[in-house]
């Protein structure tokens, strides 16, 4: 028995060696399951923009593999990024976060500047030929920000929730940039947000009761954003075209409609890659970025839609899992962020081409074609990787079952 315990206990010295002892990561150290599953939806995704386009002259310009050779581009930027993210000093990772925090309210200030608007939101930087979607970095940058707020002030006192001022300040660390991604007005990603800042609460720590003011705080604010026109008439007419999609089948109820017709024309096994009817045709509008699940379920069926899903659900499972084994305070509440923020913008993206959620125009993460939200799911990632390799390298003494280090409120 003691010699088991020995040999693991030298193994382990040997992987904390092997990880702190370069300066650099060792690829065998991160964590496969994770970097496996992002890396097939990133080329499962690179495949759907390719078909979603590849008819599309209109699109492409007579290029047929345009989408896809700018989709390859932001997925290789993008695990550079990660495993720039992943190599970091942990120490760093944490000083650079508030100046990441601050590049992206910079960034959401300048589209309200000098944005471009597209679809009916200004959420948009056109910098030369490239463009820039600030409110998708935001995201990440809401998280990190809510989660250093809670380890500056929790790290070393031993208490079992946030308090009061715990929570006020996490909720001001992410109004601004709501507010700001609000008044584009950009409705898809402020419910993205408004989940992800609910759920980092919630891993807080924080009591129940803020949980349920927040709730309550959400569907008043719904409420009053409807009936006092503060939406756009487009983005009430989406949601009375999910209520019910036949008033309006050639206007606001028209993107549902043929996004359920693609994917029920998938049956089991789908049409087969680039041979998709609907697909083909161009009847469904952003195919080849918010609605890109469709062509999954029209031309891979069932089979190939539930692999896609059932990948999303490995990330959202090792992100838990890495937010449930760390004993540090921030990286617990990042990576439960990232899975909140992961977990619902898949769900809304899905739902809304099943027709269980409205249009909000949200890309489906590492599948969906643009830079943007591309560079900031694979930061998160790295992230998240970032955290797995500090949770090696912890003394033996710390990989016990962590105590909470919160505050009570």
């Amino acid at each position: 028995m003691t010699g088991a315990v020995g040999s693991r206990t030298s193994a382990r010295s040997r992987r904390v060696a092997s990880t702190t002892g370069t300066g650099w990561l060792r690829w065998r150290d991160l964590d496969l399951l994770l970097l496996a599953a992002v890396v097939l939806l990133g080329v499962l995704g690179c495949l759907l923009v390719w078909s979603a386009t590849v008819h599309r002259d209109d699109l492409t310009g007579g290029d047929p593999k345009a989408f896809l050779a700018k989709q390859i581009v932001n997925l290789g930027i993008g695990v550079g990024l990660m495993v720039v993210v992943a190599a970091t000093d942990h120490r760093w990772v944490r000083i650079l976060a508030p100046v990441g925090y601050g590049l992206a309210v910079v960034g959401l200030v300048l589209v309200l500047v000098m944005g471009t608007t597209i679809n009916g939101s200004r959420s948009w930087l056109m910098l030369g030929g490239l463009s820039l979607q600030p409110s998708e970095l935001a995201k990440l940058a809401v998280v990190v920000g809510m989660a250093l707020v809670v380890a500056e002030r929790s790290e070393g006192r031993w208490r079992d929730r946030v308090g009061t001022v715990d929570v006020l300040l996490m909720l001001a660390v992410a109004a601004l940039p709501a507010a700001l991604i609000l008044a584009q007005p950009d409705l898809g990603t402020m419910l993205v947000l408004s989940a992800t800042i609910f759920g980092v609460i919630a891993a807080s720590g924080a009591h129940r009761r803020w949980l349920v003011v927040l709730a309550g705080s959400g569907v008043l604010v719904a409420v009053l954003a409807v009936s006092s026109g503060f939406l756009e008439q487009y983005q009430v007419d989406r949601f009375l075209a999910f209520t019910d999609p036949g008033r309006d089948p050639r206007g606001a109820g028209y993107n549902v409609e043929q996004a359920r017709i693609a994917v029920g024309n998938g049956g089991l096994f789908g049409q087969g890659l680039f041979d998709g009817s609907q697909t083909g045709s161009g009847f469904v509008p952003e195919q080849h970025t918010d609605f890109v699940f469709t062509v999954a379920g029209e031309e891979l069926g069932l089979v190939g839609a539930g692999f896609l899903i059932l990948l999303l659900g490995v990330v959202l499972w090792r992100a838990l899992l890495i937010a449930a084994r760390t004993d540090d305070v921030f990286g617990r509440i990042a990576a439960a962020g990232i899975a909140c923020w992961f977990g619902f913008q898949a769900f809304q993206n899905i739902g809304m081409c099943v027709g269980i959620m409205p249009v909000t125009g949200v890309p489906l993460p590492f599948v969906s074609y643009g830079g943007s939200s591309m560079f900031a799911g694979m930061l998160a990632i790295g992230l998240l990787q970032n955290i797995h390799l500090r949770t090696l390298t912890a003394p033996a003494s710390r990989m016990q079952p962590a105590k909470r280090v919160l505050v009570r409120g």
